[in-house]
């Protein structure tokens, strides 16, 4: 099973973009694992927010398969510790037919598209991160969530 971690947009900081390939070159030592960036829509003035959303909803879902387990980080999702999300990330693995995809959307969130196609909705803390920083916090969970399934020194309690 594959897991993928998608994202809107380019890395605006340069510390984002080196903590991924870190992160991601670690992960691909217990998955495999690749990190898909969907261009973003170009927004201005004039176009409204619910207009971004829509049409970033439209590539992500002609990017998907009918057996895609898609996970959206949302603010408004469950949350986990680090060991009960190793764990749910171990059954997800276990129940997924294809891919185990990951999405982070855009500065303004996701279309309602995109929530009625997914599987489930994570949060990974009640306090709200830029869309580009929460990248970076998520990919580590993911590589700590590997060490803590066998049972590696990475995590401390």
């Amino acid at each position: 099973m594959k897991i993928e971690l998608w994202y809107i947009g380019k890395n605006a900081f340069p510390f984002v973009e080196d903590g991924m390939k870190i992160f991601e070159k670690r992960i691909k030592r217990y998955n495999p694992f690749e990190i898909v960036c969907i261009q973003d829509v170009k927004s201005g003035k004039k176009i409204e927010s619910k207009t971004i959303m829509a049409n970033e909803a439209r590539k992500i879902l002609t990017k998907l398969t009918k057996d895609d387990f898609v996970i959206i980080l949302d603010e408004n999702g469950k949350i986990y510790g680090s060991k009960s999300f190793s764990e749910q990330v171990n059954t997800w693995l276990q129940i997924s037919k294809k891919r185990l995809i990951f999405l982070v959307g855009g500065a303004f969130g996701f279309d309602q598209s995109i929530y009625d196609r997914s599987n489930v909705q994570l949060s990974l803390s009640k306090m709200t991160f830029s869309h580009q920083l929460i990248r970076l916090i998520f990919l580590e969970q993911l590589y700590r969530g590997f060490t803590i399934l066998r049972n590696e020194k990475y995590h401390n309690e």
